[in-house]
């Protein structure tokens, strides 16, 4: 396989999972870690991704957070104006980070008076904007990487919480495996969020859909809604209506 098509396939990883495992693409690419490492070197130099000690994240978790590294914003921006209805006046919402998410953040109504329950401190920034919206941070250690809070201090304060419905974006969904993911922290969090919300709302653009990480999060039985870019009737969208998911 030629370097190009390596970086090609890395990128779409890194675009689709917003991070990746080098222990990961040696398997995905059939090469050394040698290889692995170069290649994630390379594209961390032309600056297309951020290098960390064993992978490699997107150029999104980044602080000051810039628009024009969002991968497929236009889907994400149709995704977050249709979950934007699912939030109703007196609602408390539960969310995670992650860039769909503060696409959704951007795109509420002025006038919605409802609390929202955080772990990202850029979700937070965003909400913060709203008069009527107020904004609960959960602290505990800080992960540089997904820029989220995280640990058994976030967890414990999650289970004093009974929200109305928790928004969450992922890495992967499939039909059969629920919901997944590659990083055990993370998963602890979801797990946990699912757990303190009445209902769950999926936030996830279709190139995700079919695929299948490391770690499970949850079975489709524990998610109400799956929402996407897509039209509700797209054919892509059928294997999960017969899964009694609510599809937006």
């Amino acid at each position: 396989m030629l370097k190009k098509e390596r970086h090609n396939i890395i990128m779409r990883q890194i675009n689709l999972h917003n991070r990746v495992l080098s222990s990961d693409l040696v398997e995905l690419l059939n090469v050394s870690e040698d290889t692995i490492r170069r290649d994630l070197q390379e594209l961390a130099d032309d600056n297309l991704l951020t290098k960390v000690h064993g992978g490699a994240l997107s150029k999104s978790y980044q602080s000051t957070f810039d628009d024009s590294k969002v991968y497929a914003k236009d889907a994400k921006i149709g995704i977050a104006k249709k979950t934007a209805s699912l939030i109703k006046d007196g609602m408390v919402i539960l969310t995670g980070g992650g860039t769909t998410v503060i696409e959704l953040a951007k795109q509420l109504p002025q006038h919605l008076h409802a609390t929202f329950i955080t772990i990202s401190p850029l979700v937070a920034v965003e909400l913060a904007k709203y008069e009527k919206i107020e904004v609960i941070l959960i602290g505990g250690l800080f992960a540089k990487n997904s820029q989220i809070s995280y640990g058994g201090h976030v967890i414990s304060q999650l289970a004093d919480i009974r929200a109305d419905l928790c928004l969450m974006g992922t890495s992967a969904l499939h039909t059969a495996d629920g919901v997944t993911d590659t990083d055990w922290e993370i998963n602890q969090l979801k797990k946990a969020m699912i757990a303190s919300s009445k209902k769950t709302a999926i936030l996830c653009i279709s190139e995700k859909l079919g695929i299948t990480l490391r770690l499970k999060v949850a079975g489709l039985e524990n998610i109400s809604y799956l929402v996407t870019e897509l039209d509700a009737d797209d054919d892509i969208l059928k294997a999960y209506q017969a899964k009694d998911l609510q599809i937006i």
